[in-house]
C-alpha cells in the first residue's frame, strides 16, 4: 500500500513568513495602480498619495516621529545606516546578523556578549569611553548597532539599557527589529531602525529605515527624500503596511511546551535563562549534526532550519553561538524552530514526537 504523507509542517518562519490576506489584498490593489509614483500627472499623482499613505501607516505601526525612508528590505536598511551615517565610529555586537557584519565598515569594533548572548550596558560604556582621558563623551561620535531580537537564538536585548549608555556617550543607537514586532519602545530610544516586511505577513522585498534625524545619514540623490535611488515599489509598500494592522499571536505558551519537551528528552535549550522571543527556539541534540536533523524533519514534512536563513546555506559555525562561548562542534547540532501565525498546539506536539525520535535513535546507537 502506498505510504500516504503528511501535509507538511512549516516551522521556519523567523526566515520569512506567510504573507496576510489583509497584505495580498493590499498587494493587489497596489498593482493596479500601475503609475510611477514619481511622476506629475494625475496617476502618478494618485500612486504617490497611496505610496504616502502607506509610508504614514508604517510609521504610526511604530509611534515613530521622524522620517521613514521605504527599501528593499532590513538588509539595505543596516547598509544604508551603517554606510552612510555621519558617526566616525562603529561598534556592533558580535551576534549580529551576517548583513550588519557584512555592511559595517572595515574599522568596526565588535561588542562582546555574555554566555546567554545579551550585551552587557556597562561593558559597552567602558568600550564607548575607552580613549577618552576625562572620561567624559569621546570626540568622535559612535554608531551603535544591536539586533533586538537575535534571528538565530531568539535573545532579546535590553535596548533600554542600551540606549541609554549610547545616548550618554553621545552617540547613535541603530536598532535591526526585522524579527520583533512594532513596538513605541523603538521611537524612545533608537535613532535608527531596520525592518522588513517578510518577517511580519507582508510580501518580500520591501523594508523600511526609520530615522530619527536625517542630518545623521549622507544623501545620494534620488527617490526616498534622495537617499535611495529607484522607482519605489508602491505594491509592496501597501501590503506590508496592510500586514502591519493584524497583531501577531502570543507564542509564548507554544514555545514554553517545546522548551520543556526538549529539555526532558535530552535536549539543550540555547540560552535557556535569557529573555527570548516567544515565537523563536534553538535546540541542540547532542550527538546529531544540525544538516542530519534538517534531513531527517524534512522527510517527516517538518520544515526547520539551521540558524538565520542568511547563513544557514554556509558550512561556517555559527559566529553567533561562538560568540556565546560554543564549542565549533556544539553549533553544528544546533537547529532553529520559530512560529507563526497558522501555528497551532498540535504542530508543536508533532514536531515533539518527530524531535524525541531523532533523540531516541541516537541512544539506540550509542548503546
Amino acid at each position: 500500500m502506498e505510504r500516504v504523507l503528511p501535509q507538511r509542517l512549516y516551522l521556519d518562519h523567523a526566515a520569512t513568513t506567510p504573507m496576510t490576506s489583509q497584505a495580498r489584498d493590499a498587494l493587489l490593489r497596489g498593482v493596479e495602480m500601475w503609475a510611477n509614483p514619481s511622476s506629475p500627472h494625475a496617476e502618478g499623482r494618485a500612486a504617490r498619495a497611496a505610496l504616502e499613505e502607506a509610508r504614514a501607516t508604517i510609521g504610526a505601526a511604530y509611534a515613530w516621529r521622524g522620517e521613514v525612508l521605504l527599501t528593499s528590505g532590513a538588509s539595505e536598511s543596516l547598509w544604508i545606516a551603517l554606510r552612510r551615517g555621519t558617526c566616525g565610529r562603529q561598534l556592533i555586537s558580535r551576534v549580529e546578523h551576517d548583513a550588519a557584519v557584512r555592511a559595517a565598515g572595515e574599522g568596526a569594533e565588535f561588542i562582546t556578549v555574555t554566555a546567554d548572548g545579551r550585551v552587557d550596558p556597562e561593558e559597552l560604556r567602558r568600550q564607548l569611553l575607552s580613549g577618552s582621558a576625562s572620561g567624559d563623551a569621546p570626540a568622535t561620535r559612535s554608531l551603535v548597532c544591536v539586533q533586538w531580537c537575535n534571528s538565530e537564538s531568539g535573545v532579546i536585548q535590553p535596548i533600554a539599557d542600551i540606549a541609554r549608555v549610547v545616548h550618554d556617550a553621545r552617540g547613535l543607537l541603530l536598532v535591526d527589529a526585522a524579527q520583533m514586532p512594532s513596538s513605541p519602545e523603538l521611537a524612545e530610544h533608537a535613532d535608527f531602525v531596520a525592518l522588513s516586511a517578510h518577517k511580519r505577513g507582508g510580501p518580500p522585498g520591501i523594508g523600511a529605515l526609520l530615522v530619527r534625524d536625517l542630518a545623521t545619514l549622507v544623501p545620494t540623490g534620488g527617490q526616498e527624500r534622495g537617499y535611495r535611488a529607484g522607482t519605489e515599489n508602491l505594491p509592496a509598500a501597501m501590503g506590508y503596511a496592510a500586514a502591519l494592522s493584524e497583531p501577531e499571536p502570543d507564542h509564548a505558551p507554544l514555545r514554553a511546551r517545546l522548551d520543556d519537551a526538549i529539555r526532558r528528552s535530552g535536549g539543550l535549550v540555547v540560552a535557556d535563562a535569557a529573555p527570548r522571543h516567544p515565537a523563536i527556539g534553538s535546540y541542540r541534540l547532542p550527538g546529531v549534526s544540525a544538516n542530519a536533523q534538517l534531513i531527517r524533519l524534512d522527510l517527516e514534512q517538518i520544515s526547520v532550519s539551521a540558524g538565520s536563513a542568511c547563513a544557514s546555506g554556509s558550512l561556517k559555525p555559527s559566529h553567533v553561538l561562538r560568540a556565546m562561548g560554543w564549542s565549533e562542534a556544539e553549533t553544528r547540532e544546533v537547529i532553529r524552530v520559530s512560529f507563526g501565525r497558522t501555528t497551532t498546539e498540535a504542530d508543536i506536539d508533532r514536531f515533539i514526537q518527530a524531535w524525541r525520535n531523532m533523540a531516541r535513535s541516537v541512544r539506540v546507537l550509542a548503546a
